[in-house]
């Protein structure tokens, strides 16, 4: 058997949300598991089944060559490949492996690709396995766990500053020290750059690619300019666009994109947001506090579609008198809830009042950091703390 655990014994044991689906779903079919480096993949699904697996991962050559020559250790009840999408037609070879009879292992497949790596499987393992997406820990998560509150016991507004600090990706959540999270974040941005996106991008681009990355940093929760990055970057709008791409593949940032409606015509209808998985990063407080609620949003919103099959999905609105509020949640592609961030401000934001003719009688939530007492406005807006609201997540 073969895990990396770069945890604490003491620490190492914390329960994920997804553990429940995968034991269920594991009997099943084939499980594709994808989501940023180091939130946690290998670890979730080497706790599975009583830790009756075997562990190969395509990055290292010794386990390379079991896979390529189907020469592993087939008595443990599962077996885990991970970073397998690196290898060529992996599709074709996962086919052919789950259709042996004489094959009787649980497969689980685990990689840093972005999800649509995964979509483009096609009829190669059509109606053969359930896809899942890990993300960085979030304060429902957190404190659904009872034995890491018992270790460590914290109020939610104290998880919240936690990961504010240090993010919420295990390693230096779990470590709580500033320091620390510094040291991993630059080992974590050298494995993206290195280990993944110089495999398949000439040498050449990968500083460039490093220093878009940081620019984003300070244009999260702000409307995406090709144009500014192209300036900034000395290139074409092409290679930008491309860069990003790449960015967002490679589970760096995700965008968020604007709401529009035959009732409501956008002039941005292309202009998205952007956002990090690793916010931590960010120097701005009030765009570090937005992009943790972005993803945790879209972290609950991923979590019912792939253990629920509930359609959900995650934009902004803005209109073109450049009025806005952060997030619009669609529930079958319907205006669900509005939400609108706030560090102190818990005098109701004036942008309800512009959207409420094309969303009637929808949620509408202003989550506040530093809030001391919850209410609901006359006009139906639900002034909530941010921790309070991010435990549950009811919408």
């Amino acid at each position: 058997k073969y895990c990396l655990f770069r945890l604490s014994d003491r620490k190492s044991n914390m329960q994920r949300s997804l553990s429940k689906a995968l034991i269920e779903d594991i009997k099943h079919k084939l499980i594709i598991i994808s989501g940023p480096r180091q939130c946690g993949k290998t670890y979730l699904v080497c706790n599975l089944l009583n830790k009756n697996y075997h562990y190969l991962n395509f990055d290292i050559q010794k386990n390379r060559k079991s896979i390529l020559t189907l020469d592993w250790d087939f008595g443990p009840e599962l077996v885990v490949f991970d970073e397998l999408h690196k290898m060529k037609k992996w599709k074709s070879w996962l086919k052919g492996l789950t259709d042996d009879p004489t094959m009787s292992q649980k497969i689980i497949v685990t990689g840093s690709a972005k999800p649509n790596t995964y979509k483009k499987v096609g009829d190669s393992l059509a109606g053969r396995y359930f896809s899942y997406r890990l993300y960085p820990l979030d304060l429902k998560e957190v404190l659904a766990d009872r034995d890491f509150l018992k270790q460590e016991p914290a109020t939610s507004n104290q998880i919240l500053d936690r990961l504010l600090s240090v993010s919420g990706f295990p390693e230096p959540f779990l470590k709580g020290e500033k320091g620390f999270y510094r040291k991993w974040q630059k080992t974590h941005l050298d494995n993206i750059l290195k280990n993944d996106i110089l495999e398949t991008e000439p040498v050449r681009s990968i500083k460039q690619i490093e220093i878009l990355a940081q620019l984003l940093t300070e244009k999260v929760g702000s409307l995406l300019s090709y144009n500014s990055l192209r300036e900034d970057l000395h290139t074409d709008d092409k290679s930008v666009k491309r860069w990003v791409d790449i960015l967002e593949n490679s589970f760096m940032i995700f965008r968020v994109y604007p709401y529009s409606s035959k009732s409501m015509v956008s002039s941005i209808r292309k202009s998205p947001k952007i956002y990090f998985y690793d916010y931590g990063r960010l120097e701005n407080s009030a765009a570090k506090l937005e992009n943790l609620v972005a993803l945790s949003l879209l972290k609950e919103i991923h979590f019912r579609a792939d253990t629920l099959g509930e359609i959900f999905d995650l934009h902004f609105v803005r209109n073109k008198q450049k009025q806005e509020i952060d997030f619009l949640i669609t529930k079958d592609k319907k205006p669900h809830a509005l939400i609108e961030v706030k560090e102190s401000d818990d005098e109701v934001s004036t942008s309800f009042n512009s959207f409420e003719s094309y969303f009637p009688g929808i949620q509408k939530i202003q989550l506040v950091k530093n809030l001391k007492t919850s209410r609901t406005t006359r006009s139906q807006v639900l002034i909530a703390s941010a921790s309070a609201w991010l435990a549950k997540m009811d919408f």
